[in-house]
């Protein structure tokens, strides 16, 4: 019997007998450099689990330098999928000398007989491991985590789908003879949705009784993906609506349902799952706990080499909750609807993965009744300063009167900065833009957004004003075009990433765009006809490169000032990372003078 540590999934799906036939049934194998443990198209005699080494796992069919799909060490499995589907999909080779558990296919079979949940592991997860597509960091180390590439369709469970004249008690019999925790339920149609935890707080606190039609207690406001968006996607509009679970459907056609556990299956042994404590916390104290881990979670994304844009979507939705529970601890409920929490800068535009400083504004409806309203923001603020929020050196907080204002004042505010027109109030304008609803009622955030379009999207004279600021700081680029290389660093954030937050921002103002993120307003910009897709393709990868070089910065050296951190010493990056450091600048250049063109700015 062999010393193998089983406390990790898929073996917590077992029983204490279940891990004892385990034991008993593997054995220790030893593969050389180089060796094929599985081939591809063959059926497997085994499931593997790599107690030491690495292996690659490789589709032939591909050309050599692309042929390299997947990377497994140790702790991980592989070779299920040839068991349970007859063959396997790709090449599995050792990298280096590895050892590795091995379970017998028959010993797999029984438990997979034996315990459903054990088989719904490996028929949900292992398919993510069909890796279509890499990426490498620049210095060609990190393969890209499988889970960021998955699809959709490649996860989702059948859908079960029950009329909506189907009584409670038919639907009980349905969801435990499929052993699932929902249905679908449909009723002229329009889908719903109905739970196990639906039905029993039906008949418990409703007073249901089991003749009762399912669609009684059904939701019909679902949240649906297609099938070809990314598994991580998902991951993100769950943590978005604190949901646990989406419907899949394309093209009006009902396809599927994706369940948060069908996520995190694969993504707990690969990340940190903070989402799932974040939503699990019901005091401050845990919820501290959970937001003091999203740098763990950065660190292990970008070493996993995931996508930049993937990982400000699930942080900034991860952020978002965070906050958004800690205004339900903070604030009475009875104020809820009458006040809108909004957060701004970076933070409001979703591009904030490292927590920095606090930005944010309260909005209260004209007839509010809030007297203690000043106290209640300062409770807040220095409760997002112990959720690991910094207080903001500018004093924008929630926590300073001029930042607390009910929807007329603020109004009046921003016609009185569109008037004035100095830096000052320039920036106040640019950062309600940028504003973005937290928590309260955000209806209340979009009649001020609307003032704000209204007074300033027509004004040349003003728009002028506005975008002059993109051109303020030089690009750091030679006269011949190549990279200035000073001993401190460039300052990347200055030279190449506020130009084009800022610009586009401008041109957002301009047209009236309510999307907050660049890539977003990148997006509609090129939908409204104003920019190529050329252009805000190379701009939207430009700071891609820009944010993730900086970001690359600041967790070398997380104690350092916010002024160094924006500093990148270019003698120490690659020649790739050089090569595309220039030609990301040269876009912003391009840029900057299409700006200037624009808005009159050769002028100023």
């Amino acid at each position: 019997m062999v010393d193998v540590d089983l406390s990790q999934l898929p073996f917590t799906l077992l029983d204490d007998t279940g891990r004892e036939h385990v034991r008993r049934g593997m054995d220790l194998a030893y593969f050389d450099r180089d060796d094929i443990i599985l081939e591809m198209g063959e059926q497997g005699a085994y499931v593997f689990l790599i107690h030491k080494g690495d292996v690659a796992e490789i589709d032939p069919s591909l050309p050599a330098a692309s042929a390299h799909i997947g990377h497994y060490t140790a702790g991980d499995l592989f070779g299920a999928i040839s068991i349970l589907n007859g063959k396997s999909r790709y090449r599995f080779q050792a990298e280096q000398e590895c050892l590795c558990y091995t379970m017998p296919s028959l010993l797999f079979s029984q438990l997979c007989r034996q315990y459903p949940p054990f088989e719904q592991f490996f028929r949900q997860s292992l398919a993510h491991k069909a890796r279509l597509l890499t990426e490498k960091r620049a210095d060609g180390g990190v393969t890209m985590a499988g889970f960021m590439l998955a699809r959709i369709s490649e996860c989702m469970r059948a859908p079960l789908l029950m009329d909506a004249s189907t009584t409670i008690a038919g639907a009980v019999e349905k969801l435990n003879e499929s052993h699932a925790d929902s249905l679908l339920v449909e009723t002229q149609g329009k889908l719903g949705m109905v739970t196990k935890t639906d039905l029993l707080n039906g008949l418990v606190v409703s007073g249901f009784t089991s003749a009762t039609l399912v669609g009684q207690v059904a939701h019909f406001s679902l949240v649906t993906v297609t099938p070809e968006q990314y598994l991580f996607e998902a991951l993100v509009l769950m943590t978005r609506h604190k949901v646990t679970r989406v419907v899949v459907m394309e093209q009006a056609a009902l396809k599927g349902v994706v369940e948060l556990t069908d996520v995190l299956s694969y993504f707990s042994s690969r990340s940190y799952v903070v989402s799932l404590q974040v939503e699990q916390a019901d005091d401050l104290e845990t919820l501290a706990v959970a937001s003091h881990r999203t740098p763990e979670l950065v660190t292990a994304l970008m070493a996993q080499g995931v996508k930049l844009n993937f990982a400000m979507d699930l942080l900034a939705a991860l952020n978002g909750r965070i906050m958004s529970k800690a205004w339900d601890f903070v604030i009475n409920e009875e104020h809820h609807q009458h006040s809108c929490l909004m957060v701004m800068g970076s933070e409001g535009r979703g591009e904030q993965i490292l927590k920095t400083d606090q930005d944010n504004g309260l909005i209260l409806d004209d007839d509010a009744q809030w007297p203690s309203v000043a106290d209640d923001m300062q409770a807040l603020t220095e409760t997002l300063i112990k959720l690991g929020y910094p207080p903001c050196p500018g004093n924008i907080m929630v926590s300073n009167p001029e930042w607390v204002a009910s929807v007329s004042q603020w109004k009046k505010r921003i016609a009185q900065w569109a008037n004035v027109r100095d830096g000052d109030s320039l920036m106040k304008l640019a950062i309600m833009l940028d504003a973005h609803s937290m928590a309260g009622n955000p209806c209340l955030l979009e009649s001020v957004r609307e003032a704000l379009f209204a007074r300033c999207a027509h004004d040349e004279i003003l728009l002028s004003y506005f975008a002059r600021a993109a051109l303020r700081f030089s690009t750091p680029l030679t006269l011949f075009g190549s990279l200035k290389k000073p001993q401190h660093g460039i300052d990347i954030k200055k030279g190449g990433i506020f130009p084009i937050v800022h610009g586009v921002r401008t041109m957002a103002l301009e047209r009236r765009i309510s999307v907050t993120s660049t890539l977003g307003r990148l997006e509609t910009l090129v939908d409204d006809g104003r920019l190529e897709r050329r252009t805000a393709d190379d701009l939207g990868e430009a700071l891609s490169l820009l944010t993730e070089l900086r970001l690359k910065q600041q967790l070398s050296g997380q104690d350092m000032d916010d002024a160094r951190s924006n500093h990148v010493v270019v003698q120490e990056l690659s020649s790739l990372e050089r090569d595309l450091l220039r030609e990301s600048l040269h876009i912003v250049k391009d840029f900057k003078q299409r700006l200037s063109y624009r808005y009159h700015l050769e002028y100023s």
